[in-house]
């Protein structure tokens, strides 16, 4: 248990943070889907649309740290080539 009133407000702090990346990740990952479910339907414009829409949200979560960078650029490529394919 926390001891100190810095060890007390380090707690608090990181509830809050946790919360709110809870709810960003959450976020990240339905934009992921709905380009996930665009892409399998097979339909490129929707695909591309809903690319268009997840980019900035999960640069977004890198920036805030949700996610590691390399892990946000790593998805944006795999689902950009996926999309190229088609």
């Amino acid at each position: 248990m926390a001891n100190s009133r810095a060890a007390k407000k380090r707690v608090r702090q990181n509830d809050r943070r946790s919360i709110r990346n809870r709810a960003r990740r959450s976020r990240v990952r339905s934009y992921l889907r709905k380009v996930e479910e665009a892409i399998a339907s097979g339909d490129k414009a929707a695909a591309e649309g809903a690319f268009q829409e997840a980019m900035p949200e999960l640069h977004r979560g890198a920036h805030k740290g949700a996610f590691h960078r390399n892990t946000i650029g790593r998805k944006l490529s795999g689902l950009s080539r996926r999309i190229n394919a088609m």
